[in-house]
């Protein structure tokens, strides 16, 4: 019993924490794109690179062995940066400008469907009668807190629907590469490390000169970025990172889809959005697949 609680603990506490972190994300970018115009791949770019600088700092002076990188393992990191780190940011703020946060946030947590089947084709990850139960839960769970049976209210298109679905797809594949990293021996800041730094790099040819100097000489801008990049990005990376090292990648991208559930709740405190009966039904079957994934550790130990 001590034993379970204890593996609990440390396997899924740091992905709760990052769930409720990047729950916050939508905050940031509403914040920046509408009081600040400032275009979404440079609120990305900035993000990633403000995370990445901040990690490589710390990590330089006590943990400079953790920075090796083999070359064997530069094929992973450059694939976990290019498609997990840059495609994934830019496609969900696309995503998000195209058919607003709620409907986006449902769309990209399609995530756990692409992780349980690629992680029992590529990582030998057994796909569980109660996983797939958990799996159903938490996908229908995210329909109902995004409202996406209100098809008129959540506005709709092909290439909303398409950008969405394509967040959900990389959003899977940053999971799978930081599993892959972890499988490895790399710790959770030297990977995350990694895959921000070349992540910003792959973004930075696509920033207008202008509007990406344009935090340099703006405070509010900067502030809003600083705090994007140490708190969401770095903090709820590290913690998720972290969490991959004690469960499954599948387990954990179902612990993950507690994030809509949290953000429904800041939009409620924040902006006073009301909370729909549907929508607190969605966030309990959200809960109920948590709360299968852990007695099913609990069996399995």
């Amino acid at each position: 019993m001590n034993a379970f609680k204890g593996y609990v603990l440390v396997g899924y506490t740091p992905v709760i924490v990052a769930a409720m972190l990047w729950a916050t994300m939508g905050l940031f970018y509403k914040g920046l794109m509408a009081t600040y115009a400032l275009p979404a791949l440079t609120i990305v770019f900035w993000r990633a690179a403000i995370a990445a600088i901040a990690l490589f700092v710390a990590l330089l002076p006590r943990h400079r062995s953790d920075l090796r990188l083999p070359k064997r393992d530069w094929l992973l990191f450059l694939g976990f940066s290019a498609i997990g780190v840059a495609a994934f940011y830019a496609i969900y703020i696309h995503a998000i400008s195209l058919i607003g946060m709620g409907a986006a946030a449902v769309l990209m947590y399609t995530a756990p469907v692409w992780v349980t089947l690629f992680s029992a084709v590529f990582l030998g990850e057994k796909l569980t009668g109660r996983k797939a139960l958990a799996l159903l839960l938490a996908l229908a769970g995210c329909a109902l807190v995004g409202k996406l049976y209100d098809i008129n209210g959540a506005a709709l298109n092909l290439p909303g629907i398409l950008a969405g679905l394509g967040a959900g797809l990389t959003y899977g594949a940053y999971i799978l590469f930081s599993k892959g990293a972890a499988q490895r021996g790399h710790s959770p800041w030297a990977a995350l490390a990694y895959a921000l730094a070349l992540g910003a790099l792959f973004l930075l040819p696509f920033q207008q000169t202008a509007e990406a100097l344009r935090p340099l000489s703006s405070p509010g801008i900067a502030l809003w970025l600083l705090v994007l990049g140490l708190i969401p990005t770095l903090g709820g990376g590290v913690a998720f990172n972290a969490g991959l090292h004690h469960v499954t990648a599948s387990n954990a991208s179902i612990v993950a889809t507690l994030e809509p559930v949290m953000a429904a709740f800041l939009g409620w405190v924040v902006w006073d959005e009301q909370l729909t009966a549907l929508q607190l039904f969605g966030a309990g079957l959200i809960l109920i697949a948590v709360m299968l994934l852990q007695l099913q550790s609990r069996t399995s130990k």
